[in-house]
């Protein structure tokens, strides 16, 4: 079976106009994913709405489509149907505001995958985290995720924006009920859950920043500065 990585990268964000291309020391933040994605030496392949994160990029695999799609995971699902993305079997979704993102964050996502048809990492709750609604806490059950949510406070893994899929699952997702749940919390993962998919989850080592807000890119300068 054969695995690419995809990353959406969706150009405007409510929080962070222009997201993937923050500058995080001089690099575009979406540049900084790619680099630690490709350093897997998997098929890397970056998904945008905007010609202006495609141009950060020379000889690299970029796919532009600007169907306005709900989440990355959506988007993960439009790109696999083209035509030379049907050699893959496997996908790892690194969402394009993970900087700090790990090879062994990849690779348990990937490993996962022959125990479910989705997968997740998770890892320790700082407790300046726990009551972060940017900040996705994450109840589980041994290795399978049982809900994910926002708001819950004092108990909950941090959830990581990194997934694991069979193709099958993805390439249905964007015909599964969109259910009130999610919508409420706007965590495109609780489509699974609330539509009868398991989804596994293993925990992993995580010393970065997830960059949602303004806030987020301070930190980032400030703990890569010491």
């Amino acid at each position: 079976m054969k695995t690419a990585i995809l990353i959406p990268a969706r150009y405007n964000s409510t929080r962070l106009p222009g997201k993937p291309l923050a500058m995080l020391d001089g690099v575009p933040m979406i540049k900084r994913v790619y680099d630690a994605c490709s350093a897997s030496e998997i098929p890397t392949y970056v998904l945008t709405d905007d010609v202006r994160v495609a141009s950060v990029f020379q000889n690299t695999s970029v796919i532009i489509d600007d169907t306005d799609y709900a989440n990355g995971t959506e988007r993960c699902a439009g790109a696999i149907k083209l035509d030379y993305m049907q050699k893959y079997d496997k996908f790892i979704n690194v969402q394009g505001d993970m900087p700090d993102v790990t090879l062994d964050m990849i690779e348990k996502a990937l490993w996962h995958l022959q125990h479910y048809p989705v997968t997740t990492v998770f890892t320790n709750m700082p407790e300046d985290k726990q009551n972060d609604p940017n900040s996705v806490k994450m109840v589980r059950g041994a290795d399978q995720a049982l809900w994910f949510g926002r708001g819950m406070t004092g108990y909950g893994d941090w959830h990581l924006g990194v997934y694991g899929y069979r193709r099958n699952p993805l390439e249905m997702y964007t015909g599964l009920p969109v259910e009130r749940e999610e919508t409420i919390e706007q965590l495109e993962q609780l489509r699974w859950l609330k539509n009868g998919w398991q989804v596994g989850c293993l925990s992993v080592y995580y010393n970065g920043v997830e960059i949602n807000s303004p806030e987020d890119l301070d930190e980032w300068h400030s703990k890569n500065s010491q």
